[in-house]
């Protein structure tokens, strides 16, 4: 199972796991609010309802291309009779549902995506179903907002560095009186300096070699990587202010990229050991 975490409800600890980008929430863990010793026969008995197998039904026809509506139709006519059992292993395997997941192992049981979890708390207590919500909404922006700060310092103190990169370039390697393209190439080409001296290859190749990917080589860079590219931005403008030929710095920065990129992941690498 992919990395899960935990929320907090109520004193009951509920594990959660992403998976292609979409939320599964364990219904197990949802269910021993109820009942901690019985968590199996809850989601059950949940299943029998016309009115859950509707809500699986209806979520999968939106969501799943692979799902089989005539066995949902099948065992509709069959949901709120006394004589119907329904359980999560059967509804996968009649339906190939992807809306609820039987999983083994330390965090093993029946997670379900969150739509469905959700709807599954609220049959079990509308209040808990609040907290719920509250709690997953909480890890989920916790998580957004470290992840937007990290990543948007970084990105940010690059790209402060470049408009001193670029003046640089300006004061001492730009004639006067060029035209505006023979200006933009000249950026371009010191900017790739630093993509090759970092990254080994220019923009242009980058995005030769990945046709389908978002935004341009440094959108795609690591942490790491935009940390050593703000250095190098800074050291290349102070080369540039000493009259350094291009192949003179790319030689350095190259050097550079690599002492600190080395020094960055070895740092990585004992934290991980503590």
């Amino acid at each position: 199972m992919p990395k899960s975490k935990k929320i907090n409800v109520q004193g009951v600890e509920i594990v959660l796991y992403q998976e292609n980008e979409n939320d599964y929430i364990s219904l197990t863990d949802i269910a021993r609010h109820k009942d901690s010793e019985h968590t199996d026969s809850i989601i059950q008995n949940w299943m029998r309802n016309r009115n859950t197998i509707e809500l699986l039904g209806f979520w999968e026809t939106i969501y799943n291309t692979n799902f089989k509506p005539l066995e949902f139709e099948g065992f509709r006519k069959q949901a709120g009779l006394n004589s119907f059992v329904m359980t999560p292993k059967r509804w996968i395997e009649g339906t190939n549902a992807i809306g609820i997941v039987s999983k083994s192992g330390r965090y093993g049981g029946t997670f379900s995506h969150k739509d469905i979890a959700f709807e599954f708390a609220s049959w079990i207590s509308i209040e808990f179903k609040l907290y719920v919500i509250k709690e997953f909404q909480r890890l989920k922006d916790d998580e957004n907002d470290r992840l937007k700060l990290e990543w948007n310092f970084q990105r940010t103190l690059a790209k402060v560095n470049y408009h001193i990169h670029t003046d640089a370039i300006k004061a001492n390697l730009i004639p006067l009186e060029l035209d505006k393209s023979k200006i933009n190439f000249i950026y371009a080409n010191e900017a790739d300096l630093l993509n090759v001296a970092l990254f080994g290859k220019t923009a242009k190749q980058w995005r030769d070699e990945n046709l389908e990917a978002e935004g341009n080589i440094r959108d795609q860079a690591t942490i790491e990587q935009l940390v050593v590219l703000s250095n190098l931005e800074s050291l290349n403008s102070v080369f540039i202010h000493k009259g350094q030929t291009q192949s003179e710095r790319l030689v350095q920065l190259n050097a550079i990229a690599i002492t600190q990129m080395k020094a960055l992941l070895n740092r990585q690498m004992k934290s991980l050991k503590k």
